[in-house]
């Protein structure tokens, strides 16, 4: 058990400190950078706006099921079925987030080449959609709120700043805290009670492990920075750097959830197109890793440290304080969704509940209830995750609430 957590520990003082700049970096994206103006550059067709698209989308740190909504709402704003597609390939795989973390755990290349493949398999998505598919309308679509509309655009530096501070160390840790927390137990338990020998007979076959790898990440849902511990720990226990690297990138990109939204909102063949390019690249840039590169390159620079016995272990202040930092953020999260998930709104002739499917994290939420808040009538609106519903209050147009949920990419739940 002491072998456990001493593991535990290394992995989250190891992550602790750049996972924090992480989403320091996503909170000020967040506040300083609009849809809409993401949305004025990808309006476009080809090549450049495809590559755009990906390198926007890039260090955004947007789950899958986050990035859904704000890709969502880019077409809507005018962005082509190609640069929407690119984005929604992009996004998922990196942000800078996962990126500090692939870092701090699996080193400078790997935190390299993650991005480089992110931009690879988003152009080839993007450019495929963009050629077999047309630019069809959202289903259920209606107009994107301006910034005006929702808050006030003259809003102060120092607002701005708090905002960010907020939705870095709050939202964000909101929304990825429990796939971290689950990522860094499961890297622990394979590091620990995992024996050796059962990943030996994959490990002499890499392309058959990736397969494998990608038949077991696709169903899973699980973060861009959750998945860097796991993918460290079978690393450790003998698969090759690039099965590990395939688990990182089709993990976070390709999950049901995402694919069933997607369809929904994009079609079959976008979805199809959409999926083929995140496993192939994927698989793609894992062949290059075990077969081109040096294997010196993908070493994990914490290997050592972690699977070495506990009574060696040499903890820093700096690191101590980030990861108690951290931990302190996550309780706190979790302590904040369980007091709104029982903090229940009565429901009166003034306040009507609408059952919500698909949504999944906090991005989900905050999406949901501005722009419901934006409709004619609404006083207020409020969202529980755990329960999926959503509470509006005021005088609103029941079908123009369900229409707009449905345009967002969720979809409304008759009584």
């Amino acid at each position: 058990m002491s072998h456990f957590i001493y593991s535990l520990l290394s992995i989250l003082n190891a992550m602790s400190p750049y996972v924090l700049l992480g989403f320091f970096i996503a909170g000020l994206l967040h506040a300083y950078v609009s849809p809409e103006m993401m949305s004025r550059h990808l309006s476009g067709r080809g090549l450049r706006t495809v590559v755009k698209a990906a390198l926007i989308g890039i260090p955004l740190p947007l789950c899958s099921c986050g990035v859904l909504p704000t890709a969502i709402s880019l077409k809507r704003n005018g962005a082509s079925g190609a640069a929407t597609t690119s984005f929604l390939i992009a996004t998922p795989q990196t942000g800078v987030d996962s990126i500090a973390a692939t870092y701090s755990l699996l080193g400078p290349v790997f935190a390299i080449t993650r991005p480089i493949a992110a931009l690879l398999g988003a152009m080839a998505g993007g450019l495929a959609v963009g050629k077999w598919t047309h630019d069809d309308v959202v289903e259920n679509s209606c107009p994107v709120p301006q910034p005006a509309q929702v808050e006030n655009a003259a809003k102060s530096r120092m607002a701005t700043f708090v905002e960010a501070l907020r939705y870095g160390f709050v939202d964000m840790v909101a929304s990825v805290g429990k796939w971290l927390v689950f990522g860094l137990i499961i890297a622990a338990v394979i590091t620990v009670f995992v024996p050796d020998s059962l990943f030996l007979g994959l490990a002499r076959y890499p392309i058959l492990a990736m397969i494998v790898m990608v038949a077991v990440a696709v169903p899973m849902y699980i973060c861009a920075t959750g998945s860097i511990p796991i993918a460290l720990s079978l690393i450790m226990k003998g698969l090759t750097p690039g099965v590990g690297f395939v688990l990182l990138m089709a993990g976070p990109a390709a999950n049901f959830a995402s694919v069933i939204l997607l369809r929904r909102t994009m079609g079959s063949r976008a979805t199809m197109l959409y999926v083929g390019s995140v496993i192939i690249s994927a698989i793609a840039v894992g062949v290059i890793i075990d077969y081109l590169l040096p294997a010196s390159w993908f070493m994990p620079r914490v290997a050592e440290s972690i699977t070495a016995c506990h009574g060696h272990a040499v903890f820093t202040w700096w690191e101590t304080a980030c990861s108690i930092i951290l931990a302190v953020l996550l309780v706190y999260a979790f302590i904040t969704h369980r007091h709104h998930s029982h903090n229940h709104i009565t429901t009166d002739e003034m306040t009507k509940e609408y059952k919500i499917k698909g949504m999944a994290c906090v991005h989900c939420k905050n999406n949901v209830e501005k722009n419901l808040a934006t409709l004619p009538g609404v006083t207020s609106v409020s969202v529980d995750l755990s329960t999926g519903t959503a509470r509006v209050s005021g005088s609103p147009d029941s079908q123009a609430v369900i229409s707009t949920i449905n345009s967002l990419g969720y979809e409304y739940i008759p009584e």
